[in-house]
């Protein structure tokens, strides 16, 4: 962390003064530095088991739980270096957490803290807390008392919990039912959080990356400015009746705006909210285009109506669960544009080999730069 991220932080805050650089940078560090975290290495690895008819959760799971175990080695670092600091350290944890929340300027990852140290997440100080900070005391007592309360019904059928954790070479911190349900309810709040956030984050932004690889893949060129230009894309333009994930101009008057989204069949509405939307001819910069329409899906249902609706807009639906669908997305630009590229006629045996060769040239880089990468993967609470 940076030392002007230091001077920034308001150590007036006592939940401040207690929060370790790393388990901030952690909470909060940007999307630019989260991808440096996880590395392009690592991001072409998950793009490929996309593309090959893995699902992006299996992919991802390897980095939530990375993120996952490091904020739980930090809170029970910041519990274990509290309760060695002062006796009272477990007693006082509800009421700094309270009133870290009632103050007006609170910094974002000081919030979330405080907000894990209630037992709660963004979405549970909505539906609980209704954002009324003149509840947060009240929700404290109430916390606090129903911890102690279940520590008197259940010790006397487990038993008392003593012990003492150390922490380095001196510090010794004494623990017990309160200590452990605390800890163990922060953590529970947190890991609601990082899940949630993550789950939407993810996919928000594997979704641009894995439509740009496809198409540098296929052979078109990545155009950041939206310029009307010949085989060429563009990532999230805004159309007239919605904002598609990806616009390609492959001939001047001819197009195919692409849709992508991780849905799992039991959201078909999703997809057929998606197929409604759009036109089969669009004003582009004052042309008029024909525009092919390609919806990209996790997967269907058998029965499911999209696939029809679809086709009445002269449209596709292609599913990311099928092994190779790059294939059938280069099929369907052969059929509907006359477009030719290998990858429509390749053996499926030699397909992986391919889409793993070609991916070491997609410009990856030049996506997340000129994508909001920062905003998308921002912890969102209310996930």
């Amino acid at each position: 962390m940076s030392e002007d991220s230091v001077s920034k932080r308001d150590v007036s805050s006592p939940l401040a003064a207690m929060i370790d650089p790393e388990m901030l940078e952690l909470l909060s560090g940007s999307g630019v530095e989260l991808i440096q975290q996880i590395g392009f290495d690592v991001i072409r690895g998950i793009i490929l088991d996309i593309l090959t008819g893995r699902n992006l959760r299996d992919s991802t799971e390897t980095l939530t739980r990375s993120r996952l175990a490091a904020l739980n080695m930090a809170l029970l670092h910041l519990f274990l270096q509290g309760t060695a600091d002062s006796k009272d350290f477990v007693q006082n944890l509800p009421s700094i957490a309270a009133d870290t929340l009632a103050r007006k300027r609170v910094a974002k990852s000081e919030r979330w803290l405080a907000n894990w140290l209630l037992g709660l997440t963004g979405k549970s100080v909505q539906n609980v807390l209704r954002d009324n900070s003149q509840l947060i005391e009240d929700y404290r007592r109430r916390y606090a008392e129903t911890c102690r309360e279940i520590i008197a019904k259940n010790a006397p059928i487990y038993g008392e919990l003593t012990g003492t954790l150390r922490l380095g070479a001196n510090k010794e911190a004494e623990i017990d039912w309160l200590f452990m349900l605390y800890l163990m309810n922060t953590v529970g709040a947190q890991t609601l959080t990082i899940r949630g956030s993550e789950k939407s984050a993810y996919g928000k932004l594997f979704e641009k990356l894995v439509l740009g690889s496809l198409l540098s893949i296929l052979g078109f060129t990545y155009e950041v400015t939206e310029r009307i230009g010949e085989g060429i894309f563009w990532l999230s333009s805004q159309g007239e009746s919605r904002e598609s994930d990806a616009t390609l101009l492959y001939k001047i008057g001819q197009g195919v705006r692409f849709d992508i989204g991780f849905i799992g069949r039991g959201n078909s509405e999703i997809s057929l909210d998606k197929v409604s939307r759009f036109q089969r001819h669009a004003d582009i910069k004052g042309t008029s285009w024909y525009m092919a329409t390609i919806i990209i899906v996790d997967r269907l249902s058998r029965d499911s109506r999209v696939e029809r609706l679809a086709k009445e807009i002269q449209g596709n639906i292609v599913q990311m669960s099928a092994t190779y669908w790059p294939q059938e997305v280069a099929i369907i630009l052969r059929e509907k544009l006359g477009y030719e590229h290998e990858l429509a006629h390749m053996e499926q045996a030699k397909i992986e080999g391919y889409l793993k060769e070609k991916l070491q040239t997609v410009p990856l880089e030049s996506f997340i730069k000129h994508l909001p990468v920062n905003k998308i993967l921002e912890v969102d609470e209310s996930e």
